[in-house]
């Protein structure tokens, strides 16, 4: 592949704009009057922001946390920071007090900024912990923000940056303990943009439908540098409508989501083969996709799905093949991305064959420089060669298709034996009136842990646990049925849409006490 010279991010994604400046880059789809953002529009407001946050004379890489909701204009502060040369730290407008309290505590940002109707009690924490500036950011192009930058020049010079600069911290969901802050570089981000520009086969008609929330790597980085690297036209949803996201599928040609979304705009009547024609790419990522609704998207649509594999620490690592579109294969996440190690190690750091389930380890210009004030557990999440161990759990097949089995916290080991949840989730899946489980272990006194199957059902259907049980008990072996199934109406997520384990093993982790 060829080599670029590593810049500031900005620099590298204002390159690419269109060289008519004027042309449409992002219309919103769902403010009460669509508002239509140039190229230029981009270039000015990002300028006059990255100029305010000039004449506050921070430190440089400064931290600048950001709690608000989603909006062009917190994309136009994303990439003022980049261009200002300081850190963007995007934080979960879901977060509350405890969280936020504790991600400004560690991260020590120079500047905060949150929603009008926040400001009270995020301005307290952020005061407490010594940030000098607090600016309000909401989603109808009003707050101190930009009041603040309105008297700003709008022409500004990107402070240069090397690949190895900060970039962007992001916090992970800290399922297992405190959050911990992975420090992403300008070189990582870069890096990941261009090889996905290219791997994706961007195309310069290509329009992006943008729905995903923006804290996050599928929708501010794969999603939004995407568009930017292409000089891609958006249309802009600030919350996802799955019924105005089918009536603008005929102007668009790609679309990315998580699994959720999927299976919501399958539930619109008007999601057809005439009106997902235009389109050209569907790619889903950030949670696993159920076979079944991969082969249901297939019936419906005549598209194939495209899924891929990232993490916060590095952003995109493997992905489905582009063409032939039938080399695409539900349930896996296909193949590393070019420039991308990619290795399966048992619990020993020995190479595994074809099939075999072990630990994935990665390494690339695209892993992350490590955990913010953790180098002990930076140094521990790599190996003696330098490999990001992810901390996921999978399995490479002959044909080199990577298939995640699960977490590796997720691991159950009952009596002496190891269970991957996901091998009994897709047994039960398969079964009549179940629309989707998760298996997770709990303390038990006789064998360590027990395995507990959580079971969603179809809606207007029936579910008997014991059944359930028994038919598994056909199936796989004794030691892997769950000693107890719950059915219930839907499972514990978090804003991405990955089910929330943790939540499920504390509900049920006193089921088996004497």
């Amino acid at each position: 592949m060829r080599q670029h010279p590593i810049e500031n991010l900005y620099a590298a994604l204002r390159a690419a704009f269109p060289a008519d400046l004027d042309a449409t880059a992002i219309e919103t789809a769902d403010s009460a009057q669509p508002q239509y953002y140039t190229w230029r529009d981009l270039e000015r407001g990002s300028a006059m922001l990255a100029n305010l946050l000039g004449s506050l004379d921070l430190p440089a890489a400064s931290r600048v946390a950001v709690h608000t909701d989603k909006s062009v204009e917190a994309l136009m502060l994303y990439l003022a920071v980049l261009r200002s040369g300081h850190v963007y730290l995007p934080l979960n407008n879901a977060y509350q007090a405890s969280e936020v309290a504790y991600f400004i505590g560690n991260a020590e940002p120079a500047v905060v900024v949150c929603a009008s109707r926040n400001f009270g009690w995020i301005s307290q924490l952020a005061f407490q912990a010594g940030t000098a500036h607090v600016y309000t950011l909401n989603d109808d192009r009003t707050g101190t923000l930009l009041d603040r930058a309105a008297c700003q020049s709008d022409q500004q010079q990107p402070v240069p940056r090397g690949a190895d600069d900060l970039a962007a911290i992001l916090y992970t969901s800290g399922t297992t303990g405190r959050s911990k802050g992975a420090m992403l570089t300008h070189g990582n981000l870069l890096s990941n943009a261009r090889v996905l520009k290219e791997h994706w086969a961007w195309q310069a008609n290509d329009v992006l439908i943008h729905a995903l929330p923006i804290f996050h790597v599928h929708g501010l980085f794969v999603a939004s540098h995407g568009a930017l690297l292409n000089g891609s036209r958006m249309i802009w949803f600030n919350r996802f409508d799955p019924a105005a996201v089918v009536e603008r599928l005929t102007e668009a040609t790609v679309f990315m989501g998580v699994p959720t979304l999927y299976v919501r705009l399958l539930a619109e009547p008007g999601l057809t083969r005439e009106t997902c024609s235009p389109m050209r790419l569907f790619i889903s990522g950030s949670a696993p996709l159920l076979l079944e609704t991969f082969k249901a998207w297939q019936t419906r649509t005549d598209h194939t799905i495209l899924e891929r594999y990232g993490m916060s620490e590095t952003t995109m690592l493997t992905s489905n093949p582009y063409q032939p579109e039938s080399a695409r294969r539900g349930g896996t996440v296909g193949f590393a991305l070019p420039g991308v190690g990619l290795r399966v190690h048992d619990s020993k750091g020995r190479p595994l064959p074809a099939g075999e389930i072990g630990s994935i380890e990665v390494k690339g210009p695209n892993v992350f420089k490590g955990y913010w004030k953790m180098p002990e557990k930076t140094a521990d999440e790599f190996t003696t060669d330098l490999w990001f161990r992810t901390g996921d759990v999978g399995r490479i097949d002959r044909d080199g298709y990577l298939t995640i089995v699960g977490r590796s916290k997720d691991l159950i080991i009952t009596g002496g034996y190891n269970v991957y949840p996901a091998e009994i989730e897709g047994y039960v899946n398969e079964m009549p009136g179940v629309a989707e489980s998760a298996v997770v272990g709990v303390p038990h006194p006789d064998f360590g842990e027990a395995v507990v199957a959580v079971v969603v059902r179809r809606p207007g259907v029936a579910l008997d646990a014991d059944g359930i049980v028994a038919q598994l008990k056909r199936q796989i072996a004794n030691f892997k049925v769950p000693k107890r199934v719950f059915v219930c109406d839907e499972l514990p997520r978090n804003a991405m849409g990955k089910v929330q384990k943790a939540v499920l093993r504390e509900q049920h982790r006193s089921l088996f006490e004497a």
